[in-house]
């Protein structure tokens, strides 16, 4: 099989490329820059579209013996998924750039040119597993991503390799170095990764602005005062400058981009027992019933039932959780077993 194997120049893409060679594809590696003007060098841990990652993967292609391209995305990438991230945040709502990024970025733009070029499929160093077309959870559940990866359809996972899903990440790094992969000891990238600095409030605040608001709390008492609602997400509890009428701690409650609110409760106002969502997307059929449901990506699934109703789906959730924001996904698990996802448009404690 003819395969197009994504390097960001981690330790990941790099050992899942190996292994597609070592299961006798026909192995192109790619590195796609998704920075207009990438920085030399990494920031810690954060990024990975520095030419620095773009030197690592070509190195890694070349231990394998692979060719390598770099595809520019950079414009693609900017309309997709920064403007993107800029835009919900602005609407009071909290994205996921990782799971917008496997969705119009790596599984789309980069699996339909590939595709148009010939190839069968691409390989990713993601942690999740396939059989037969179906997409499930890593054997490493510390690492597992198929949260992320349940925007992803039946069409975009036939035609997707996940060689890494079975093997831990110890196994993994032990691996790379015995390849004599330069990238073994590499640090992991993590947070969100054209934000090099993690600070995700500052680099909103300079595109979205100054809009200064009211902090109210649940029953109504403005108990304080904000510069940006897009600077806060729900569930938050640092950082909010507020006081408290009753001395309990105060948590984000929802966000008001309109009116330039943003609501503060106890902890136990985050209760949300029902949830409505959106463009739903599914890995086969439809699924309505009871599964698991999980609403972050590091987040437990929880017992809960399904409904659908045209592209929306409604879950009700068995107990009350926490810290479900308008924005996110709901992945929904038959056990390890990914049945679809959708975007959360709206949340209840009914």
């Amino acid at each position: 099989m003819k395969v197009l194997a994504a390097m960001s120049g981690g330790v990941d893409s790099a050992v899942a490329a190996a292994r597609a060679v070592d299961a006798g594809h026909d192995v192109t590696g790619v590195h796609l820059a998704l920075s207009a003007a990438p920085s030399s060098v990494r920031t810690g841990a954060r990024g990975c579209c520095t030419l620095e990652d773009a030197r690592d993967a070509r190195r890694a292609a070349d231990v394998i013996g692979i060719p390598f391209y770099v595809w520019d995305l950079a414009a693609r990438f900017r309309a997709d998924v920064i403007d993107d991230f800029v835009a919900e945040y602005a609407a009071g709502r909290t994205p996921n750039p990782c799971l917008r990024c496997n969705e119009r970025i790596k599984f789309a733009a980069v699996l339909d040119k590939a595709l148009a070029l010939g190839f069968d499929a691409i390989c990713t160093g993601h942690y999740a597993r396939l059989a037969d077309g179906v997409l499930y959870r890593a054997a490493d559940a510390a690492k597992d991503q198929s949260y992320v990866l349940g925007v992803l359809s039946a069409e975009q996972l036939g035609a997707s390799l996940f060689p890494l899903g079975s093997s831990l990440k110890s196994e993994v790094r032990a691996e790379a170095a015995e390849r004599g992969l330069l990238v073994a000891d590499k640090s992991d990238s993590y947070d969100v990764c054209f934000i090099a600095d993690g600070d995700t409030a500052g680099w909103l605040r300079s595109r979205v602005g100054v809009v200064p608001g009211p902090v109210v709390d649940a029953d109504g008492t403005v108990v304080g005062a904000h510069e940006g609602a897009h600077q806060f997400t729900v569930g938050q509890r640092r950082g909010l400058g507020v006081s408290s009428p009753d001395g309990r701690a105060r948590y984000v409650l929802s966000l008001s981009p309109a009116t330039a609110t943003v609501t503060v409760g106890p902890a136990e106002a985050l209760d949300v027992t029902v949830l409505r969502g959106v463009r739903a997307r599914w890995a086969g059929p439809a699924f309505s019933g009871r599964c698991l449901a999980q609403v972050r990506a590091h987040g437990d699934a929880v017992a809960a039932q399904v409904s659908v109703a045209g592209d929306d789906v409604v879950v009700t959730f068995d107990d009350p959780v926490r810290g479900v924001a308008p924005g996110q996904a709901v992945v929904l698990y038959d056990g390890d077993r990914v049945l679809g996802s959708a975007t959360i448009d709206a949340t209840s404690a009914r």
